[in-house]
């Protein structure tokens, strides 16, 4: 049994004695009351008299029983609640400030499982206006910089299980939402690629740490814009989980500028949620599958992957011989298209982290995800209502997977992938980028975190210079 503290004990028993202290009193007076009655019998008094002490007895305890219940917590009230509508801007230091779409509920719930975002006509708004005003300023570096394989863009296009980085950094470098005045800019970008450095034979895993901590080191002495906040108006991008550890020698990086990783778990402690986002794992692919519509899917669930954490051994232990759950940790006999293509549900299972690119290989191939990660801040949580096109099953229900995937309905099952294939399209790469696509919901959540706080660099420096008059 676990150990109740002291404190709890003391606050439980002052609960329960202060409200019962009154009835004390009341039993005390009547007592004495009782035993004066006693005494006085003896002695041949007028019966009248005997009333007196009986009535203010009686007065006494209705005095007591009326200060109880207007003070004990044994007799609870319930005062009306105030109008906490005024105080929404505070509560949500990020929520839009647009009008709230005709017909809305005044409780501020817009979740509808058949709509993929949370609030469209929000989106909608904020999104056009993420478009046209966004401003992000980079750190600059020439060609001729000895890391300029890891500060600049790729000269190609990304590719394969960590593409996502380096397509969003080189997306990013070649859009409007760049600006090379300092003053006009929302956020500004730490430029290392954690991808390059890693495969750097000069800095490699064991060398990222020195990198990052020298690299903070001549940009907060360089340019005023990082002191000038800590770093909250700060971010940098990292797909492999390496990114994680690379800034333990840089800890105000990981704690106050945006970390945009795949690797988004509420269980790191380096990981703060709200602050930081989810950069979505994608493994580039063009175009669409020829049969993505008329695709015969006969099995009802599939994983292909390496045992790699408890949680695909415990899939594999219990699925491994299944004629519907098909479980595969080695060479598939078939291609992983064609897998993906013939199965109604396609399962992401948390391996050595809990991202992977498996949740956009399903939605790409028109197979509703059912998710397996304990504590992931899925992509794009705060803008898309996951439950609209995906199944989350927790790790400890996996012995219950097929009952849970066998009791969704055939009218359920049409609406979860009608709205996958109303969500492909933000959870892929495009060079050029296109509305909606993976760059801009990446976008409007670095939008969404922008400081509304922090004073525009022309500001702070006016107050500098007022001091130095």
């Amino acid at each position: 049994m676990p150990k109740i503290p002291k404190s709890l004990k003391v606050r439980a028993k002052n609960i329960f004695l202060v409200p019962l202290f009154p009835f004390f009193l009341a039993f005390t007076f009547l007592s004495m009351a009782s035993l004066v009655l006693l005494y006085l019998s003896q002695w041949r008094l007028p019966r009248s008299f005997f009333f007196i002490p009986t009535t203010l007895a009686l007065a006494t305890s209705l005095l007591i029983l009326f200060y109880i219940s207007t003070t004990s917590n044994l007799f609870p009230h319930h005062p009306p609640l105030p109008n906490l509508s005024s105080f929404a801007p505070q509560i949500y230091p990020f929520q839009s400030q647009r009008s709230l779409p005709p017909n809305s509920s005044p409780n501020g719930n817009y979740d509808n499982n058949n709509e993929v975002f949370h609030d469209t006509h929000i989106f909608v708004q904020d999104y056009r206006e993420m478009k046209r005003s966004f401003k992000i300023y980079v750190y600059p570096h020439r060609k001729d910089d000895p890391f300029a394989n890891a500060l600049l863009p790729v000269d190609f296009e990304p590719a394969g299980n960590y593409a996502s980085e380096s397509y969003f950094k080189k997306v990013l470098m070649e859009s409007h939402f760049i600006t090379n005045d300092p003053t006009q800019a929302q956020l500004f970008f730490l430029p290392f690629s954690i991808a390059r450095l890693r495969h750097d034979p000069r800095v490699g895993v064991g060398g990222m740490q020195d990198f990052i901590r020298d690299y903070m080191f001549n940009i907060s002495h360089k340019y005023q814009y990082w002191n000038r906040t800590g770093g909250a108006d700060h971010f940098y991008v990292a797909c492999h989980s390496i990114g994680r550890s690379a800034m333990e020698k840089a800890t105000q990086v990981k704690f106050n500028a945006i970390q945009l990783v795949c690797s988004s778990s509420y269980f790191l402690s380096g990981y703060v949620a709200h602050k930081d986002a989810c950069l979505p794992q994608i493994w580039p692919r063009k175009q669409d599958p020829p049969n993505l519509l008329s695709s015969n899917r006969t099995k009802l669930a599939f994983f292909a992957g390496g045992i790699n954490s408890p949680v695909r051994e415990r899939l594999l232990q219990v699925w491994r011989n299944d004629s519907e759950i098909f479980v595969n940790f080695g060479r598939l006999n078939t291609s992983y298209a064609d897998a993906l293509l013939g199965s109604m549900f396609c399962l992401h299972v948390k391996g050595f982290e809990v991202n992977t690119a498996r949740i956009a290989d399903s939605l790409y191939y028109g197979c509703v995800p059912v998710i397996i990660a304990n504590y992931y801040d899925l992509p794009f949580a705060d803008i898309l209502n996951w439950k609209s096109f995906s199944v989350v099953v927790a790790t400890l229900d996996i012995p219950l997977l097929k009952n849970i995937l066998k009791g969704i309905s055939s009218d359920e099952y049409m609406r979860l992938r009608n709205n996958v294939l109303k969500v492909r399209n933000q959870f892929q790469w495009h060079l050029s980028p296109i509305d909606y696509d993976a760059f801009h919901m990446v976008m409007y959540e670095l939008w969404l975190r922008r400081s509304f706080s922090t004073a525009s660099l022309s500001t702070f420096e006016h107050s500098k210079s007022t001091k130095e008059i």
